[in-house]
């Protein structure tokens, strides 16, 4: 599933692409791809002859600001992809919505497993009310909301792994099962550790290496292993260096030790069992 270095390098992406074109028409292939207004029809009809203003990210989604009517939503959920292509580009076979600019370019969203959504959002509604999984989720790393006191309060008192509480997006937004485990392997804690049993200086050393980690991938273009493409087709390049992750049993890049993989919560985690500790000690 896309992260947030993944959603991130989308967003950015359009920006340098769709800015101030206006939506001529559009496509819905899938009609069940379209979360609201119910209707397809006037899911079209509510974001043709606007301009794309900006897009903004919150957590994993993305919302283009449109010139006129209101909000445009998409969650890319496991294998979205949206992708700027020339209109006589063939056709994915799983394409489910074409949104159409002028000078025959057309954002495509392409979803083999069909989870991803869009949304409009008519003007003077209040996003949150349409796009419910907005309403809950947390702080963004890179918020100035985002301190050691935030995430100390997120955890405090919860029985329950550090790898489990990361992934929930009402705890940090936009992390994934990818970046938890990276960024537990560089503040040295190991994925089962409770997180009651977290001491205030490895929550500050667990902060800092989310944002470290999240901006070393969104600087490569996020992680493709699978589905991941930005906006022009290119994969992400993070995989390449991960210090953990997808990497079972192959030597530690720091002490040589194996990769070791553990299931928590029925999701994978990945560690290296000499450079992380239940205390979290690591030079």
């Amino acid at each position: 599933m896309p992260e947030l270095p993944e959603v991130e390098t989308v967003r950015r992406g359009l920006n340098q692409l769709t800015l101030n074109q206006e939506i001529t028409g559009g496509d819905v292939l899938l009609d069940r791809t379209i979360a609201y207004p119910f209707s397809v029809g006037e899911f079209v009809d509510g974001i043709k002859k606007n301009a794309i203003a900006t897009w903004h990210r919150r957590g994993k989604y993305l919302l283009a600001e449109l010139s006129s009517t209101g909000w445009l939503g998409v969650h890319l959920r496991m294998t979205g992809q949206l992708l700027w292509l020339h209109r006589d580009e063939p056709l994915h076979k799983h394409t489910r919505v074409r949104l159409f600019f002028g000078e025959h370019q057309e954002l495509r969203f392409v979803d083999q497993r069909t989870f991803g959504k869009m949304w409009w959002v008519p003007p003077g509604v209040a996003v949150e009310s349409i796009m419910t999984g907005l309403a809950t989720l947390a702080a963004d790393p890179f918020s100035a909301e985002f301190t050691v006191e935030y995430l100390a309060l997120k955890l405090q008192n919860r029985r329950r792994p550090i790898k489990t509480a990361l992934l929930d997006q009402s705890v940090v937004a936009g992390l994934g099962n990818i970046y938890a485990d990276e960024a537990l392997f560089q503040s040295g804690i190991l994925p089962e550790t409770l997180c009651i049993d977290l001491q205030l200086k490895q929550i500050k050393r667990l902060r800092t290496a989310i944002i470290q980690v999240l901006e070393t991938s969104i600087e490569a273009g996020g992680t493709t292993f699978s589905n991941f493409l930005s906006v022009q087709g290119v994969n992400g390049n993070y995989g390449g260096v991960a210090w953990v992750y997808n990497r079972t049993g192959e030597p530690c890049r720091v002490c040589d030790t194996p990769i070791m993989r553990i299931r928590l919560a029925g999701r994978s985690s990945h560690f290296c069992p000499q450079c992380q500790t239940l205390r979290g000690v690591r030079s």
